[in-house]
């Protein structure tokens, strides 16, 4: 059984502004520096046309996760997460996936960028399966809450930036 990912946040400019800032390469790189973790980087970026497709690497600190994250997950958790962006009517839509190291499972979202009144707004769901047996479930729900966490403050990161640079 899988764990849900739902994540909302509003921004108070039009959707194609704040997608310009999620696809472009130094807010990438100022959001990796910011929130990645140890080791974060960008490893692959490409323009396809209207569609933006990048890969990242974070890195939590062993430290940092919590014990029945630290049964299973042996060292420092890494993900590897990619991320698809793509014009979608009105507003922008993608895709996400994401592996964690040491960890047999995998994590899937979807992505929509819409306009809301004077702004927009930002909606993920997806979800985080774990194939271990016994504590698949519990590392599942400490995976979610992370990616939950993650998504806030990339938002909080998100908001400032275009605060900061016009957006």
């Amino acid at each position: 059984m899988a764990s849900r990912i739902e994540h909302r946040a509003a921004f108070p400019v039009p959707a194609k502004a704040v997608h310009a800032a999620f696809v472009d390469r130094d807010f990438l790189a100022e959001r990796l520096r910011v929130l990645g973790g140890k080791d974060a980087r960008l490893i692959d970026y490409t323009e396809r046309g209207a569609e933006v497709v990048f890969r990242l690497r974070q890195g939590v600190d062993a430290a940092r996760l919590p014990s029945v994250a630290r049964t299973v997950i042996k060292g420092d958790l890494v993900v590897e997460r990619t991320e698809g962006w793509r014009p979608d009517g009105t507003g922008f839509a993608g895709d996400t996936t994401a592996a964690v190291s040491g960890v047999p499972g995998d994590i899937k979202g979807r992505f929509a960028l819409v306009d809301s009144g004077s702004g927009s707004v930002w909606t993920t769901s997806g979800e985080v399966k774990v194939r271990i047996p016994f504590v698949g479930g519990k590392v599942e729900s400490v995976i979610a809450e992370q990616v939950g966490r993650l998504l806030a403050a990339e938002a909080e990161f998100t908001a400032a930036w275009l605060a900061e640079h016009g957006g």
